[in-house]
């Protein structure tokens, strides 16, 4: 199918569709770059290098939380939506980065955690000293326990950090928290909660901010009908126990209510312009996905089924035509991405073996089994070429444009994570993707700032930096600014033909009848269909076949 001829993707102030075929950059702003000296990144030091995001070609920011937060969940445990958090800045701070960034012509995202605050919120606090039955507590979710004394949790349900979803407080009442027992759930089925999110939305676009990234976008709707009912299946993120359940009907996920408040919020943020985005981090199957990427609601979802799937032919193939139908069904475009601050390097774990257990690999800190770094950043390069290929818009992590691998053998004193406390240190969690950056060869944390780094970083991690990659014909910085260079020139329509026919092991696509994308995924060097290379994620064999693991962008 041929999509309809339209030009390179307009990112100009007043296009409101400039997200449909953009690239955005996530910053971890805690470990991007530290500008005061303490230890962790602010914004201060994001602002001192949007010039490398600009330099690299991205069309945003995405900017992870940034606000008030005792990092209880890495900042998503929020003690007030609309400030900054101190170590990290102030909102002056926050709008000078914002002026330098649209002065650079990037657009800025941020995140926005309506799904629970933190437990130092003044509303929990309020909650906490009004007692069982008080408004100040129907913003949260209380209920009284079961057993003879209330001494049991209210259900069975579980948090995605482990153990129940159920937390008591002194007066014997308990809070649901479907990850922290530091972040207390919201109840959307209370007005004020609902009023307070349309006021945070308006307070960060008048700001200047020109979208939204929804964390847990699926799970504000929760079924608090007495009797609460029970999962009766383990752990809150098995995919099983959402299939249990009629689609719409699960307690707390992906409920139907939820896309009530999605279409109120696209009210306001149609109310802006240009109308500002948003996009929905919503972990369901892809056709209940799609629902939050429609226009008058979020307008696009994040495709987590892309970012799951392994080094294989058939399957990149079935989710990427499917990503690309759901989408066009929701009058979205589709996303891609292949690592966030929630999931192992790209660099690495397209090389883990099918069914390798991350946790277990991470646990042996990366020996079991051994990866070849090289072999896996030649990978990675490729898997990359073949994203920005895709029609849609492109996510991307901080880092990975260095080529930077997990860092799987953080000692545990290190962890930060709370998954791995709470999962009685058991699951090692996420500290391994969100070390500091590195942005020089040499100092204590190779440029990331004067005072050190929160999360150890490798003593190899200079040979990654961007000092040691700029300029550098081949390095992997090189190829990330080629690529979006080149992506925005060729980028025509919003659909994709595949090749029928290939050699086995190869992806083959046509972009509007302008370019194609080839990529090799088998073992064994194959033929170049004919075309100009325009790009290849590494060199050709000297035969001119494209190697393994190898992408290349064709011309006519």
């Amino acid at each position: 199918m041929r999509g309809d001829r339209v030009s390179a993707p307009d990112l100009s102030p007043k296009n409101p569709d400039w997200w449909r075929q953009a690239v955005i950059y996530q910053v971890y702003p805690r470990s991007f770059a530290d500008a005061d000296g303490d230890g962790l990144g602010d914004l201060k030091g994001v602002t001192q290098r949007l010039t490398h995001l600009a330099a690299l070609g991205a069309d945003a920011l995405w900017l992870s939380p940034f606000y008030p937060s005792e990092l209880a969940d890495g900042g998503y445990d929020v003690a007030d939506h609309r400030d900054v958090d101190p170590r990290l800045g102030t909102l002056d701070d926050f709008d000078a980065m914002v002026a330098e960034a649209h002065r650079l012509g990037l657009k800025v995202v941020v995140d926005i955690v309506p799904n629970h605050t933190s437990h130092q919120h003044v509303w929990f606090q309020e909650a906490l000293r009004s007692g069982p039955g008080s408004a100040a507590r129907d913003r949260y979710v209380f209920r009284d326990g079961r057993g003879a004394r209330g001494e049991l949790p209210p259900t069975d349900w579980q948090s995605v950090f482990g153990g129940s979803a159920w937390q008591r407080v002194a007066d014997g009442q308990w809070y649901l928290h479907l990850f922290a027992p530091q972040q207390p759930d919201l109840h959307w089925g209370n007005e004020e909660v609902r009023a307070d999110f349309r006021t945070t939305l308006r307070f960060w676009s008048d700001r200047g901010v020109d979208g939204f990234r929804v964390d847990v976008a699926h799970a504000l709707a929760k079924d608090l009908t007495e009797p609460l009912r029970d999962l009766g299946a383990p752990g809150l993120g098995d995919e099983a126990a959402l299939a249990s359940f009629a689609p719409g009907t699960h307690p707390f996920y992906d409920r139907d209510e939820v896309h009530e408040i999605y279409r109120d919020w696209r009210k306001i943020l149609d109310a802006y312009s240009p109308p500002r985005t948003a996009v929905a981090e919503a972990w369901v199957p892809g056709a209940r996905r799609a629902l939050y990427a429609r226009p008058d609601e979020l307008g696009q979802a994040f495709n987590f089924e892309y970012l799951q799937t392994g080094w294989d032919t058939d399957e990149l193939r079935r989710v990427i035509a499917g990503s690309l139908a759901e989408a066009r069904a929701a009058g979205a475009s589709a996303t891609w991405v292949l690592s966030n601050h929630d999931v192992v390097r790209h660099t690495s774990r397209l090389m883990l073996p099918p069914g390798t257990d991350d946790n277990a690999w991470l646990l042996s800190g990366g020996r079991a089994p051994a990866l070849d770094e090289a072999a896996g950043l030649r990978r990675a390069r490729a898997a990359t070429l073949l994203m920005l290929a895709l029609p849609g818009s492109s996510y991307l992590y901080q880092g990975e444009e260095l080529g930077l691998p997990e860092v799987a053998d953080l000692p545990t004193a290190v962890l930060q994570d709370p998954v791995w406390e709470q999962t009685g240190r058991v699951r090692k969690g996420r500290d391994g993707c969100r070390v500091p950056l590195p942005w020089t060869t040499t100092g204590p944390s190779f440029g990331f700032g004067p005072g050190g780094a929160w999360l150890p970083q490798p003593t190899g991690f200079g040979a990654y930096a961007v000092q040691a990659q700029d300029g550098v014909e081949g390095s992997t910085l090189e190829l990330y600014r080629r690529a979006l260079r080149l992506r925005r020139k060729l980028v025509e329509g919003e659909s994709l033909t595949w090749a029928e026919g290939g050699p086995p092991g190869v992806l083959e696509f046509t972009r509007s009848d302008r370019w194609r994308c080839v990529a090799n995924l088998s073992g064994a060097p194959v033929p170049l269909p004919p075309g100009e290379p325009l790009l290849t994620s590494a060199p050709l064999e000297p035969d001119g076949r494209l190697g393994p693991d190898t992408t290349a962008w064709l011309g006519p």
